[in-house]
């Protein structure tokens, strides 16, 4: 008896390899794949504008990057006793004018710099809706808790969406040919727009983006967004808010994501690496036993061998870690 949806996700030609470098930006979503790939050690850049739900500010972000725009400061406002701007996340957002705007272009030139080289970005999207200013119609990527009449509330069009995203992409391989592209629907829920409004607007970047995905040859989808909606199906996979998903079904997705878009000897060294994570976060019940001792200098020998033999990733500090911890455990 099947008790899950079956769905069809084709392996990732080519696959994405520790070689790689990642550049992941979009919906909050995003955070957990580029976390989940950071915790094992691929080199990656993520949501250098922070966290984004729309296509409109998505599109933005990435052809600032590829002008390394760098933000004066009569683009920043002041609001709630600190400074923002219109195209970032709060994360950005300063009480010192100078800070903020420093804070956002070096993130800007790091963004500028990290997509020139990369060979994937993944791009989740949230939401159709974004917001524009009443006084100048201006696209912004986050509202920073103005009051709600400062705003026009849009659902962008299955054609805007695709132009926008259409344009960038042109421009993306423009700037660094080798770049490939992943395309996710973010599997978040946004209740406040309504249940028909959010499943009208996940329908569009949908329909949008799988557009795309037929006419460029480096364009691929992964179904995040089904794996929970359509897969998963239940409100046991998500938390008390019934709109974001829980850890069981992030997990689930992003399995599922390792198993299709890396390679086999991809996932056993991913599983090694993690194996070592762990245990430098493992707390000993008796830092002075000699059980403990073996287990630091196994793993500082574990970790030593895997950077020998992967000299491109970095163990520095699980090494010295396990090498320090060593040191107390015997003084």
């Amino acid at each position: 008896m099947e008790f899950f949806a079956s769905i069809n996700i084709k392996q990732l030609q080519p696959p994405i390899t520790y070689k790689d470098n990642i550049l992941l930006t979009g919906s909050c979503f995003t955070e957990h794949i580029g976390s989940y790939l950071m915790d094992v050690k691929f080199n990656v850049l993520q949501n250098p504008n922070g966290i984004l739900f729309d296509p409109i500010s998505v599109c933005s972000s990435l052809v600032s990057y590829i002008q390394n725009k760098q933000y004066k400061e009569e683009e920043l406002f002041y609001l709630n006793e600190a400074w923002h701007s219109w195209q970032h996340h709060s994360r950005f957002s300063n009480p010192d004018k100078n800070e903020c705007l420093l804070i956002i272009n070096q993130s800007q030139s790091a963004a500028h710099i990290f997509l020139k080289k990369a060979n994937w970005l993944i791009i989740t999207l949230g939401s159709s809706f974004n917001y524009k200013l009443v006084e100048t119609s201006a696209a912004v990527a986050n509202c920073h808790k103005a009051p709600a009449q400062t705003f026009i509330k849009h659902l962008c069009t299955i054609e805007e969406t695709i132009t926008a995203l259409d344009q960038t992409i042109h421009q993306l391989f423009h700037f660094n040919t080798e770049l490939k592209i992943i395309f996710t629907i973010s599997p978040v829920r946004h209740l406040r727009d309504g249940v028909v409004e959010n499943n009208r607007s996940k329908a569009r970047l949908i329909e949008a983006v799988h557009h795309l995905v037929n006419k460029f040859d480096k364009l691929y989808y992964f179904p995040a967004y089904e794996l929970v909606i359509d897969v998963l199906r239940d409100y046991r996979f998500y938390d008390i808010d019934l709109a974001h998903p829980n850890y069981a079904a992030t997990q689930f997705v992003l399995e599922k994501f390792a198993e299709h878009c890396f390679d086999e000897s991809t996932q056993e060294l991913m599983k090694e690496i993690k194996k070592i994570v762990i245990a430098k976060k493992h707390t000993p019940f008796n830092p002075q036993s000699q059980q403990h001792k073996k287990f630091l200098q196994t793993y500082f020998d574990r970790t030593k061998q895997l950077q020998q033999q992967y000299p491109w990733l970095n163990f520095k500090e699980e090494i010295d870690f396990f090498q320090e911890d060593n040191r107390k455990s015997f003084s």
